[in-house]
């Protein structure tokens, strides 16, 4: 059977963490492996850190493998975040929020010295939005002009759902829109800085300019880990 490539990049990325570190633990499936090594290190090397989760779904996964964690208002600064991604260009600017914790997963991400970003081989694009539509968490009470909103610059918004048909809610109680562009996004940083200015959307999944070290996962059972 060929290696997983996200079990790779989760792995290897996991090297990079050193005792003492205060640690941001994304979310997504290939983060899941990373959360994995991390355990399997604490009870192999007595590997001391502080983890700050993005989500509810990586708080529960990590206290479950004995990962130890603290508050975000406990720290002041996070040394290392090892997040995933839904698309990651040439110049590391991202689509991130799949998983639905973008607004967290930022936040994290602002406070961060460094921020690795681990994939498969897939998620590396040319130009963003072309296999990903982007996240944009809104407000429900603002929901239906922004989307109409959102239209006009192009896109094609979708309110997401959950498995189950129902409305999907983020873990701060907002919507999510999916936002499908059909040639993809000419200018990424020129669009998050628009949306920014929108009443009612609270987050969008444009990450510009946080992203330091990608770790790409082959099927080969390659890392290949590039700096910015």
């Amino acid at each position: 059977m060929n290696p997983n490539p996200k079990e790779v990049a989760g792995r290897r990325a996991a090297e990079l963490v050193r005792s003492g570190m205060t640690v941001g633990l994304g979310t997504g499936s290939t983060v899941h492996f990373t959360l994995l090594a991390l355990a399997e290190r604490i009870r192999a090397e007595g590997l001391a850190i502080r983890g700050v989760p993005t989500s509810l779904d990586t708080e529960r996964k990590a206290l479950e493998l004995g990962i130890p964690l603290v508050p975000l208002d406990a720290v002041d600064s996070i040394d290392l975040t090892i997040d995933g991604a839904d698309e990651i260009d040439p110049l590391f600017s991202m689509i991130k929020g799949g998983g639905g914790a973008l607004l967290r997963e930022k936040v994290v991400a602002s406070i961060s010295r460094r921020e690795v970003i681990v994939v498969g081989p897939e998620k590396v694009v040319q130009r963003l939005g072309t296999t990903f539509a982007l996240p944009v968490e809104v407000v429900p009470f603002a929901r239906p002009v922004l989307a109409r909103q959102l239209a006009r610059r192009g896109c094609e918004p979708k309110l997401r759902t959950a498995k189950d048909g129902s409305r999907y809610l983020t873990d701060n109680g907002n919507e999510i829109l999916d936002c499908r562009f059909p040639d993809g996004i000419a200018d990424p940083a020129g669009l998050e800085r628009e949306l920014d200015f929108l009443p009612g959307i609270v987050e969008t999944g444009l990450f510009i300019g946080l992203a330091h070290v990608l770790v790409i996962g082959h099927p080969d059972g390659r890392a290949e880990v590039r700096e910015k």
